[in-house]
């Protein structure tokens, strides 16, 4: 089995990360021409904390973490969220732990960071995995379903529980 490595995103990878969080929007427009100039602004500040995995130098996949100021609340002390966004594998690279090795490190580097509470949008093929790391749908809002789904350590409400390894 061929082996690949993560790394971090740099500024430099803006237009690779910005071409795969949004490769053609709804009716096969192409992606917002501003998008690579804000990841490289986000990377360049640290809100943007991204990761790619590599293969023979080649991007096979990436994931990255938004932080969000949201401020304190009564059930989670901290001032920080995170949005975990842009997970893509490519294609020939799917069902091979890509994505999951992404994952894992993303959550690592939140709990590292004192993150408690994390979102993500996903789709069908990715939701099984989503879940088994821990994020679970969240409750409707007034009778429509949020398509986010969220993990969050001990907190109460949308954020649920944990696996062991994110909540150790």
């Amino acid at each position: 089995m061929s082996s690949f490595h993560l790394r971090p995103a740099t500024p430099q990878d803006a237009a690779t990360v910005a071409a795969h969080r949004s490769p053609e929007r709804a009716g096969g427009q192409p992606p917002h021409t501003t998008s690579a100039a804000w990841v490289e602004d986000a990377l360049t500040r640290g809100v943007d904390l991204g990761w790619l995995a590599e293969h023979d130098g080649k991007v096979i996949g990436g994931a990255g973490l938004i932080l969000l100021e949201w401020g304190p609340t009564r059930d989670d002390p901290s001032p920080l969220r995170a949005r975990v966004r842009g997970v893509f594998t490519v294609p020939e690279w799917r069902r091979r732990g890509v994505a999951r090795a992404l994952l894992d490190h993303a959550l690592d580097t939140a709990k590292a960071r004192g993150l408690h509470t994390l979102s993500l949008g996903t789709t069908d093929q990715a939701r099984t995995l989503s879940q088994a790391l821990g994020f679970q749908a969240s409750p409707p809002r007034d009778g429509a379903p949020d398509p986010a789904l969220r993990k969050g350590h001990g907190a109460r409400g949308h954020a649920t529980s944990v696996p062991p390894k994110a909540a150790g």
